[in-house]
C-alpha cells in the first residue's frame, strides 16, 4: 500500500514540476488544464503498476523465507538443521561469555525402529522436538544435529537455570505421549541430556565435546537422566592447582 501510493504521488509531483518549469507563460485557464492532466495521468498509469510491481515484490520475498527455511530447518521435526544450529550459537558465542550447551538423546532409539518400524521412529522423534521446543525460553535455541540427536542452546545462564532447563526437558519428553499404533497403547520416551555450562569464551567444539562427554555419562549411568560439566576460569584455575599440588 505504502508503494502504491507514494509511487504515483512521486510521478505525479515530477510532472508537476516538469510543467511548472517547462511552460512557465501559459494562462491560468491553459495551465489548470495542463496541470490536471498531468495529476490524473500518472495516477491512472502508475497506480497499477506500482502496485502489481508492490505485489511481485512480496511474492518475491515470501519465495525467498520459504527457501531460507527449506535451508536452514530440519525437515521431519522443524528445528534447525545441523549446519543453521551451529552457526547461529557460534554468532551467539561471539556476542557472550556465558551460557549452557545441552546434547539432548532419545533412550533406546533403535528399539522404537525394530519394534514399530522407521515411520513410527520419525514420528516418535516428532514428539520428541515438540516437546523439547514447547519447554524452552523464547531466546534458547533449538536443532537437529543427529539422527536421534537434539541440541539445545541456552544464552545468558549459569547453572541454576541451565540445570533447571535441562530437567524441564527431560521431563517433558517422559510426559509427552506417544502412541505407535495411534490408539490408547501408549509408550513412554526418555531422553538423555549432557549438559556443558560456560562462564568464559569458548567454542562450539569446545561446548559440544564437553557436552557430549556428560552425555556418555549419563547414558552409563541408566539413561533418563541430566548429566552437568562446568567450563569456567575458577573451576578450572582450582584444577590446574590441584595438578600441580599433585607433581
Amino acid at each position: 500500500m505504502m508503494w502504491t501510493i507514494l509511487g504515483p504521488l512521486v510521478c505525479v509531483a515530477i510532472c508537476q514540476i516538469f510543467i511548472w518549469f517547462t511552460f512557465p507563460h501559459l494562462a491560468p485557464e491553459d495551465f489548470r488544464k495542463v496541470a490536471i492532466t498531468a495529476t490524473i495521468l500518472p495516477t491512472v498509469i502508475a497506480a497499477p503498476l506500482f502496485f502489481m510491481h508492490s505485489l511481485k515484490l512480496r511474492e518475491l520475498a515470501i519465495a525467498n523465507h520459504k527457501l531460507n527455511d527449506l535451508a536452514s530447518l530440519d525437515g521431519l521435526t522443524g528445528c534447525l538443521n545441523r549446519r543453521s544450529f551451529q552457526s547461529t550459537v557460534e554468532d551467539w558465542l561471539r556476542r557472550t561469555s556465558q551460557g549452557a550447551f545441552l546434547i539432548i538423546d532419545a533412550d533406546n532409539f533403535k528399539s522404537i525402529n525394530d519394534t514399530y518400524g522407521h515411520e513410527r521412529g520419525d514420528e516418535a522423534l516428532r514428539v520428541i522436538a515438540g516437546a523439547v521446543s514447547a519447554s524452552m525460553r523464547q531466546e534458547d535455541l533449538c536443532g537437529r544435529i543427529g539422527g536421534e540427536e537434539f541440541g539445545v542452546y541456552l544464552p545468558n545462564v549459569q547453572i541454576p537455570v541451565a540445570t533447571e532447563v535441562a530437567e524441564r526437558l527431560r521431563a517433558a519428553v517422559s510426559d509427552a505421549p506417544f502412541a505407535p499404533y495411534h490408539d490408547d497403547d501408549y509408550r513412554n520416551l526418555s531422553v538423555s541430556v549432557g549438559c556443558a555450562v560456560h562462564s568464559r569464551a569458548t567454542s562450539y567444539a569446545e561446548l559440544f565435546s564437553a557436552a557430549d562427554e556428560q552425555l556418555y555419562v549419563a547414558k552409563e549411568l541408566g539413561r533418563d537422566r541430566v548429566r552437568l560439566a562446568v567450563i569456567d576460569p575458577a573451576v578450572e584455575a582450582q584444577l590446574q592447582g590441584r595438578r600441580r599440588a599433585a607433581n
